[in-house]
């Protein structure tokens, strides 16, 4: 190979996508017939994939011969992408001579991809997407079970499940499911018979004019999610997120308030100050602009201190505290070592340097950290969850203020009913750091879960446990 053509591991990078494969059905069999119209039928057609798979902010990778090959960050913009095209194929259908209608068939995978530098995408995932179109009939979508999953109610469509389905040179066979598009007036039924509730993104201004992204989903007493470093409203409920299954369960029994903090998500990300104080005015901010006046807090992480602080400002106002993998103490206030802060010093410096590329390789090393009993696609997840949530330097100031959060001298002032559920088995927050903070806070209680993730996932019986004990706690 000359050297101008040279591939290093440099120039390639692992993603996890959404690929849509489209193939023009009986193509072959109209070019025999007809090549002029059947050209010009697909010229057309090929216009319409590009402005519809624009306008969903995906990315045309190849219209070789006549086949489309798309890319998508979410599955929700894939599916509804996929539907408009069909819906606009099927009405340009209707001028045309009936001998040259060129019906497309469209399939739909979330997976892993290599990415080349030039854009182009390999793997098994684009495999996945390639078979699955070859089960849709003329002018329909077929999806795997990874996007029928992460669309949850967002699209709202009508599914019939293929069951598993045989793909070249794949192990395991591919579970699909047919999907039809349902017209608004049955909508309404089914938007209420499982997966997410609808999600209105929504932004106010901090005190200092920090624009905040926040939602309200389900309903019922209000719960606040507090912001926590590495959320993203959106990408959370989406395809392998471990998120999204407690963001439903909650949002079935309340009116579930999310926001992404300052530097995170949805939420301005050039900001002057990235500071605890901060913290606790952006919760502030949201619960007023989402007219709240009184609520419970759900924090996680360092949320737990930010909902610690809220609670002692203002206790008529918050009802109830769950805290879940938090802490009183930033590592820097807990008298680490001199080998732990040069562990933390040699994060840091990865974490401005590696955080923001393709290869998830560095970002891999949290994710060990928060997920370590996870499946492929969950760690996939979370990955691209870190990219999307920050930069680099942001990554990097959220890790020095946590590190030196203090809300120790709070715990005695906190006279909210609390509940607090430690991990035993976490390697970002130690279990014992957990249980301080319980100790401190006057009549919590602590309940410690049997699990070695940050958080529990969906497969662990301590995801239903932690969600149940959640849900009692807030009736109580």
């Amino acid at each position: 190979m000359p050297r101008s053509e040279r591939v290093t591991g440099a120039d390639l990078s692992e993603r996890l996508l959404v690929i849509l494969a489209a193939d023009a059905a009986g193509y072959s069999s109209l070019m025999g017939r007809d090549e002029r119209a059947t050209v010009i039928a697909l010229d057309a057609a090929r216009a319409i994939f590009r402005r519809l798979i624009g306008e969903a902010r995906g990315r045309v990778v190849d219209m070789a011969g006549d086949s489309v090959l798309a890319v998508f960050e979410t599955a929700t913009a894939a599916v509804a992408c996929a539907f408009a095209v069909q819906r606009e194929l099927e009405s340009a259908a209707r001028d045309q001579d009936a001998r040259a209608r060129l019906p497309f068939r469209i399939g739909v995978h979330l997976g892993d991809v290599i990415e080349k530098a030039d854009g182009s995408v390999y793997g098994d995932g684009v495999n996945v997407a390639a078979r699955l179109q070859t089960l849709a009939a003329p002018g329909g979508i077929v999806v795997s079970a990874a996007v029928r999953g992460a669309i949850g109610s967002r699209v709202v469509t009508r599914a019939e499940d293929l069951g598993p389905q045989a793909v070249r040179n794949i192990v395991v066979p591919v579970h699909a499911f047919r999907l039809f598009e349902i017209e608004s007036a049955d909508a309404g039924q089914v938007a209420g018979a499982g997966g997410s509730a609808p999600q209105q993104v929504r932004f106010c201004s901090a005190r200092d004019g920090t624009q905040l992204a926040w939602s309200a989903m389900g309903s019922g007493p209000p719960l606040v999610l507090v912001g926590r470093w590495m959320t993203h409203l959106e990408f959370e409920l989406e395809a392998g997120s471990w998120s999204r299954r407690i963001i439903d369960a909650l949002a079935a029994h309340h009116t579930l308030i999310r926001y992404d903090a300052r530097g995170n998500g949805l939420s301005d990300w050039n900001v002057d100050d990235i500071g605890f104080e901060q913290w606790v005015g952006d919760l502030e901010a949201v619960v007023d602009a989402a007219g709240l006046e009184r609520f419970a807090l759900l924090g996680q992480s360092q949320a737990c201190a930010v909902s610690i602080a809220c609670a002692v400002r203002q206790p008529r106002r918050v009802s109830h505290l769950v805290l879940y993998g938090g802490f009183a103490r930033g590592f820097n206030r807990r008298s680490p070592t001199q080998d732990e802060k040069d562990a933390f010093a040699a994060m840091a410096t990865l974490t401005r340097t590696g955080w923001g590329k393709n290869n998830p390789a560095f970002r891999q090393l949290f994710t060990s950290q928060f997920i370590p009993d996870s499946s492929r696609l969950q760690q996939d997840w979370f990955n691209e969850l870190q990219r999307r949530a920050a930069t680099p330097a942001n990554a990097v100031r959220y890790m020095n203020t946590v590190a030196d959060i203090d809300v120790t001298e709070l715990l005695p002032r906190v006279d909210t009913p609390t509940l607090v559920m430690h991990s035993r088995g976490d390697a970002r927050i130690p279990f014992e750091v957990g249980r301080r903070m319980a100790a401190g806070i006057p009549g919590a209680r602590f309940l410690p879960i049997e699990s070695a993730n940050h958080l529990p996932l969906e497969h662990e019986p301590a995801f239903v446990q932690v969600i149940s004990e959640t849900l009692a706690f807030l009736r109580s």
